[in-house]
């Protein structure tokens, strides 16, 4: 059977691999899904910015309203605001019309079961079995779902925030925050807070528009150049930039510099374990070593995961973490939810440069320093499983790997390293994550591995 889920939900070019009918089949066979279990299903839907959202809304919607499920649609919001309203307002499952970072002419589908968090593997699966199957529990005329708006999502969401944060302090110290939202779901929220947390805002592409005109939704240092010259131009406490749905945060420190999702996500966990003296975090293999060192300062333990939030959430979840996310931005807050949350992410930030008094540059200076390479191939996915059914047979005679982690990918320990060869699982990429102690080291293992990578698609 064809996979249709992957990393983060259903995602493709419109009208090419995401179109319509595909949408129309996933609402049937998810409420049919979910009529096995709840006699009448209410469930929320929102999107982001993107100009395919409607069409594919629309279609969602009608498959989910032919079997009898009752549609909530809470409009244009930030992936977070609408997990956040499944939760709170106790609706059996949530939908966010969305491609995240992907470029404008992408777009997806990503669920959200009742408690809010994203779909697991187990439940998307059974939703695909339904739709190959094509066996959709289609309702009688009299019985099909209704459909209705409610416009207090963000409103919800905000106050949610809000009473997770020392306001009062955050309030005292008038922060200057440039914010960037890259014209995604965020211009509709993230304004909206900081108001009411008493900082001075100036704006960046903070008006939705899915063409994403100001810069690309990924927030990574060559699209967030005129954040980082703002930030230093206007003397701000610091800037952030969101992607597209919103769901991840990048800091810039007041100098204009740019800080990568393995620092923030380690100031954050720094802040959280020495506040509750210890505790148990969760973060994917990809993540720094950095974040293991200041946890383990602070009397925590670490657990590593395959790449994702919901399997990040998952195993918050079922070791009650205090703490945990991704290094891309993504930070997620169990008091909160179970999900990835720029703006709990902000908000924290902002607590967290209130108590200390400090700019965030020296924060983050306290943080230690590795040299991580990203870097990414073209390949089909086709070609992923036969690539690392051979990088497993090549790592066997290689006496310089010290140990071998196979939760995602394979991810090579060294002496002074790691490096970590993953396929994506949204993209027709393979992922090559390097992590040394010099940058020359990094550069030398990354362009190893990287040709490595090359020469065996060839032999695929």
């Amino acid at each position: 059977m064809t996979r249709l889920f992957g990393t983060n939900g259903i995602r493709g070019v419109v009208n090419q691999d995401m179109n319509s009918t595909l949408a129309l089949g996933i609402g049937q066979a998810w409420g049919t899904y979910l009529k096995k279990t709840v006699p009448r299903p209410r469930c929320a839907i929102g999107t982001d910015a993107r100009l395919s959202n409607h069409m594919l809304k629309s279609a969602i919607t009608a498959g989910f309203l032919s079997t009898g499920c009752d549609v909530v649609d809470v409009g244009l919001v930030p992936t977070p605001t609408l997990q956040y309203t499944v939760k709170e307002k106790r609706f059996d499952a949530g939908i966010i019309i969305t491609a995240s970072h992907n470029p404008p002419q992408f777009n997806g589908i990503k669920g959200t079961a009742h408690d809010g968090t994203e779909l697991t593997k187990d439940v998307e699966e059974a939703i695909e079995t339904i739709y190959f199957s094509q066996q959709f529990a289609l309702s009688d005329w009299k019985d099909v779902g209704n459909y209705s708006t409610w416009d207090g999502a963000i409103e919800l969401y905000v106050e949610g925030v809000l009473s997770c944060v020392d306001v009062a302090s955050i309030k005292r110290q008038r922060f200057h925050v440039v914010l960037d939202c890259g014209n995604g779901a965020g211009c509709l929220v993230t304004p909206i807070l900081l108001k009411k947390l008493g900082c001075q805002v100036t704006k960046m592409n903070c008006e939705p528009d899915g063409t994403f005109p100001g810069r690309h939704s990924e927030p990574v240092p060559e699209n967030l150049t005129l954040l980082m010259k703002k930030v230093s131009e206007t003397q701000a406490s610091f800037g952030v930039g969101l992607d597209g749905d919103a769901d991840r945060a990048i800091f810039i420190d007041e100098n204009g510099s740019y800080i990568w999702g393995d620092k923030s996500l380690s100031l954050v966990g720094k802040y959280i374990t020495r506040k509750k003296n210890g505790g148990v975090t969760v973060t994917p293999v990809t993540t720094s070593t950095c974040f293991e060192d200041v946890i383990h300062q602070n009397k925590g333990s670490v657990i590593y995961t395959k790449v994702g939030s919901p399997i990040v959430a998952s195993v918050m979840k079922e070791h009650h973490a205090m703490f945990g996310g991704e290094e891309n931005g993504g930070l997620i807050f169990p008091a909160f939810q179970y999900c990835r949350d720029s703006a709990m992410a902000l908000a924290t930030i902002l607590e967290i440069l209130a108590t200390e008094k400090r700019p965030l540059s020296e924060l983050v200076a306290e943080i230690p320093s590795y040299e991580m390479l990203k870097t990414k191939i073209a390949c089909p996915n086709e070609q992923k499983e036969p690539i690392m059914n051979l990088l497993a047979t090549e790592m066997n005679d290689n006496n310089k790997i010290t140990k071998v982690d196979r939760t995602d990918g394979l991810k090579l320990y060294m002496k002074d390293g790691w490096v970590l060869l993953r396929p994506s699982g949204t993209e027709p990429i393979f992922r090559v994550y390097v992590e040394a102690k010099e940058k020359q080291q990094a550069e030398r293992v990354a362009i190893f591995y990287k040709n490595l990578v090359e020469s065996l698609m060839q032999r695929a």
